[in-house]
Order: structure tokens, then C-alpha cells, then sequence
């Protein structure tokens, strides 16, 4: 009898644990995140692949100013972070276009070479078929990588840019020890949801709150995925893209209205978990990193942001938003 009860309970967790697994698990392509406003998507063809990206336009919510700004996301997010930053500046008359990366979000994850500038090139012919001539170019994280090389390599239709907290302002590759993209990939298939919450909480926030669970829950939800390994190729992928593809010797070629938006607590590396404590504490630097590059670009302006980390438009929202629309 007491064989016959233990049976019932390891069924009993076993269905439990299966339950909440399957509740937790994400497709690769987020079919099952609902996004702020409506998902379009514009198709491209490359490699020899059909592939697809995921974008929100959202029209102005008040008096139009004609104004677009687009969003770029950082490496560890998509489009549904930006829900809040949508609304103010759609609020404020602004048509405002949300794309979501090839290899991130509910976009296609390919296996193909990952380049700055062929997202450049993809965002570029998405607003062409879109019809829109010029944007304000808001790009946070690795989004501020190639919110640069997209004004870099088209400054007619980049009317302004603007970075928060953009990594690549170090060049990694002189201080992080190389990995190849299979050793990246190796590392990214053990990722979990408490790997993810462990490195959001130490990476990115000055403290941490409930509501960014939702961040993890994304994050963490793809990795009970069957096609996980898939999604962890393409990290591995544009891992070696960031750390192969520097920006930070191009910023005095920058020839548009720039502003960087700076929570000076960041102490993001791309690699960190390569180096020692010891060396961590001597890169990341964004209260300095901050002022060495707007020193750089030609007549830019900086925006700091006191206790806060890696997303001021999370973190401190009010705040920035404030910041962003003034700057606009």
C-alpha cells in the first residue's frame, strides 16, 4: 500500500512539473508572447533562405509631427520591451517602427554569417517599403551597435541617433578571451530561467523589482523549447558578431546628431564571465565610458542617469522618458 501512495505522489509531481514546464515553455518565435501592439512582418531573402522579421509600426496617437523613430533592441531582448517608449512617443505625435532583428524575437532564426551591416541594410529596405525617408534611430544595448553602423552607413535617412547605454563602446576583443562561435553555443545551451534572473539581477539593475520577472520569463521560457538548440546557435552566432564587429573606432566618423543616454551604475561586458573579478572591475565602466565616447562623437550630447544600470527605459522609466522626448 505505501509502494501504491508513493507511486501516486511521484506521478502527482512528475504531472506537476510537466504542467509547469509546458506553461513555461516559449517557442523560439515568441508565438506565444503578446506584444504591445500589433506584429507585421517583412520578408527578405538571403543565403538562400526565405526568412521573415517581425516589426510593429505604430501610428502617432495624437496630432502627427511626421517624425518616425525606430527601436533597436538589445541582444537579450525583442520588441516587447518597448511598450512604454511606444506609447510616450506615439503620444507625442511620433509614428514609431519596432523591429524585431533577424535571429531575435518573433523573427526568423537562421543559420547564416550575422553582420551590423546586413541589419542595417534589412532596416534600411523595411522603412524603404514602408515609405519612410528618415528616422530618429533609438538603439539600446547591442540595438546601439547598430543604431551606429546604420547612421554610419546611412546618414541621410538617420535624422537623429540616439544610444542608451549601447555596448561595443570597449573594443572586447583586446581584453575578452577569444571563444569560438561552438564554444559560445556550448555555454549558451546550458542557459536557465535562474542563469537568466542571476545574470539580469548582477548585469543590469541597481535593484531589483518584481516586474522584471517578465523579462526572465521570456528569456528563460525558450530554453524548454525542443528547438531551443537552434536559438542558442544563433546567440552563439551574433555573440561572435558583436565581438568581431567593433564600432567604437567609427564614432568620431559619425556625422548626425547624436545623444547618449547613460544609467552610470552599468557595468555590462560582453564575455564577463571570462574574466576574473579583478579584470571585470577594470572595463564596463559606464559612468566613464559614457563621457570617453560622447568626447568622441562630433557635437554629442550626454544624458546620465544617477542609480541606474543597463535599461534606464525599465529601471527608471519616467525619467527617461522624459530625457528621450526632450531630446527629440
Amino acid at each position: 500500500m505505501k509502494r501504491f501512495f508513493l507511486l501516486i505522489a511521484i506521478s502527482l509531481f512528475v504531472f506537476k512539473y510537466a504542467r509547469a514546464q509546458k506553461i513555461d515553455t516559449l517557442s523560439i518565435t515568441l508565438e506565444n508572447v503578446k506584444y504591445p501592439y500589433p506584429v507585421k512582418y517583412f520578408p527578405i531573402s538571403t543565403e538562400g533562405q526565405d526568412i521573415k522579421m517581425a516589426y510593429m509600426d505604430v501610428a502617432p496617437t495624437s496630432a502627427a509631427n511626421g517624425r518616425t523613430v525606430i527601436l533597436f533592441h538589445g541582444k537579450n531582448f525583442g520588441g516587447y520591451y518597448w511598450g512604454n517608449v511606444i506609447k510616450a512617443l506615439a503620444s507625442a505625435g511620433f509614428r514609431v517602427l519596432v523591429p524585431d532583428q533577424i535571429g531575435f524575437g518573433k523573427s526568423s532564426k537562421p543559420f547564416i554569417h550575422y553582420s551590423f551591416h546586413q541589419m542595417a541594410f534589412w532596416n534600411k529596405k523595411l522603412m524603404d517599403t514602408l515609405g519612410i525617408q528618415k528616422a530618429s534611430v533609438l538603439g539600446h544595448s547591442m540595438g546601439g551597435m547598430l543604431a551606429t553602423r546604420f547612421a554610419l552607413l546611412y546618414p541621410d535617412q538617420t535624422e537623429k541617433l540616439l544610444l542608451e547605454n549601447p555596448i561595443g563602446l570597449e573594443d572586447y576583443k583586446t581584453f575578452v578571451p577569444y571563444q569560438t562561435t561552438e564554444q559560445q553555443y556550448q555555454t549558451e545551451l546550458k542557459t536557465t530561467a535562474e542563469s537568466v534572473r542571476k545574470y539580469y539581477q548582477s548585469s543590469y539593475f541597481t535593484y531589483w523589482k518584481p516586474e522584471y520577472e517578465t523579462l526572465v520569463s521570456v528569456a528563460g521560457g525558450v530554453t524548454f523549447s525542443a528547438d531551443y538548440p537552434r536559438w542558442a546557435k544563433v546567440a552563439a552566432l551574433t555573440y561572435t558578431m558583436i565581438y568581431e564587429q567593433p564600432v567604437v573606432y567609427e564614432f568620431q566618423n559619425l556625422k548626425v546628431p547624436t545623444v547618449l543616454f547613460i544609467g552610470k551604475e552599468d557595468k555590462t561586458i560582453v564575455g564577463k564571465g571570462l574574466l576574473s573579478p579583478d579584470q571585470q572591475t577594470l572595463h564596463g565602466q559606464y559612468k566613464f565610458l559614457g563621457k570617453q565616447t560622447a568626447a568622441k562623437i562630433p557635437g554629442a550630447k550626454i544624458v546620465e542617469f544617477d542609480a541606474c544600470g543597463h535599461i534606464p527605459h525599465v529601471e527608471i522609466p519616467t525619467e527617461f522618458l522624459v530625457a528621450l522626448t526632450g531630446s527629440l
